[in-house]
């Protein structure tokens, strides 16, 4: 692997800032920081007037299929890691080997989420894709129904070497629908088996009611922020009860309310991105989910990540990226969800940035990433300019590190 000094670069490591620094990179991991020269007499790159900062985190993505596009595009904008929200077990396979070749964002997966008969996702995938083929991958899907099913189900899971668990916990009231609901105790005893194995476990849901009822059952995060209504005391003291985190997913709930469509047009089209993104994916992001346009407005997950943040609530970036999901980009939609945190929802640069890296590595249990600190894994994204003063210099893309190894769109800049 090859070893490198990053010299006269400002730093910022996931939770401070050194103004002006250097880093040294040997066998893919940072093997030495400081807020000086590092003498050494290797390869050294000199870049004043850049900022260094760890891989980007995206803790919400689903690479529908096996799509062999996700890891290789996140890895470009930056996301030096991925967490998969729910794919079929023989996707997952073929996106590992895809890893193992190299220039991809890591995969961190729950394979097949916990879901039940014609329950979420199940009902909108039906209601879109009826076809022999989706009938048949849908076969794979497990469909719990009993306690017993359910910490069964984890146990499943540990075999496919997961690293954290996924359920579902949707009525459908943001579409207008009633969508079969997994019960309480299934979701109880998803959770504590999960637990019992150290799993982390995450939920979708993306009303009030159904979010209050998760929190009560003990998850340890919500995968998306609620749409439905504005947020209420009951809410604080959910999270709060569990040391719950919320991953909102902002740019994809702005699509599914159509609220984001000039939001998503304006990152699709921006000059810098042309030669990271195809023409396809760019075309879905400028295009919008509509099914909560009736029964959602984005602006009640503002109000509740706001407030979720004044609480001291940890809040992660994740994008909910997905070929499906129209209005969203793997990694450029990271992008697109940290200048929103800092737009919308009350936080500094800094604040956004920590919410990418170190604070979803904390809460994942990833004790090997996150941050620029010696011993860990050398994932690191130059930029020009300074986003702990303006966000939108994390697109002034100009190097992407994974363990070491500059991503190919990278290649000859250095």
């Amino acid at each position: 692997m090859a070893s490198f000094l990053l010299r006269d670069v400002r730093i910022f490591d996931g939770e401070n800032t050194i103004e002006s620094g250097s880093v040294l990179i040997e066998g893919g991991k940072i093997s030495k920081v400081s807020d000086s020269n590092i003498e050494y007499n290797g390869t050294i790159i000199s870049k004043p007037g850049h900022t260094l900062l760890p891989g980007l985190i995206d803790v919400h993505i689903h690479a529908d299929s096996g799509n062999p596009v996700a890891l290789p595009q996140s890895l470009r904008f930056g996301v030096t890691t991925a967490c998969d929200m729910h794919n079929e077990v023989h996707n997952i396979e073929k996106l590992r080997k895809q890893v193992e070749g190299g220039d991809c964002a890591d995969l961190k997966t729950t394979a097949c989420a916990a879901t039940i008969d014609n329950g979420w996702p199940m009902f909108v995938v039906l209601a879109h894709h009826d076809t022999p083929e989706v009938r048949r991958e849908l076969a794979t899907w497990p469909k719990l129904d009993t306690p017993e099913s359910g910490r069964k189900y984890v146990q499943d899971r540990l075999k496919d070497k997961v690293d954290y668990i996924k359920l579902m916990h949707e009525s459908g009231r943001f579409l207008g629908a009633k969508i079969n609901k997994p019960s309480l105790e299934l979701q109880r005893a998803v959770i504590d088996e999960a637990h019992k194995h150290g799993l982390r476990t995450v939920a979708h849901a993306t009303c009030l009611e159904d979010t209050l009822e998760i929190l009560e059952c003990g998850v340890d995060g919500l995968a998306h922020c609620f749409i439905d209504q504005t947020p209420t005391p009951e809410l604080i003291a959910a999270y709060k009860k569990n040391g719950a985190h919320c991953n909102p997913t902002l740019a994809a709930m702005a699509s599914a309310t159509t609220e984001g469509q000039e939001m998503q047009e304006k990152y699709a089209q921006d000059p810098r991105v042309q030669h990271l993104i195809g023409e396809e994916e760019r075309g879905r992001m400028c295009a919008c989910m509509s099914f909560a346009k009736e029964n959602g407005r984005v602006e009640n997950a503002y109000e509740a990540v706001r407030q979720l943040k004044k609480a001291g609530v940890p809040i992660l970036i994740g994008s909910d990226a997905a070929s499906p999901a129209v209005g969203t980009a793997w990694g450029l939609s990271v992008h697109q969800e940290l200048a929103m945190f800092v737009s919308q929802c009350g936080f500094t640069p800094a604040e956004a940035l920590r919410a990418a890296t170190a604070l979803p590595a904390e809460r994942f249990n990833f004790k090997d990433r996150g941050q620029i600190r010696e011993g860990l894994l050398a994932d690191l994204v130059l930029v020009e300019g300074n986003p702990l003063e303006d966000i939108d210099h994390t697109l002034d893309l100009r190097a992407v590190w994974k363990a070491g190894k500059l991503c190919s769109a990278y290649e000859g800049t250095m």
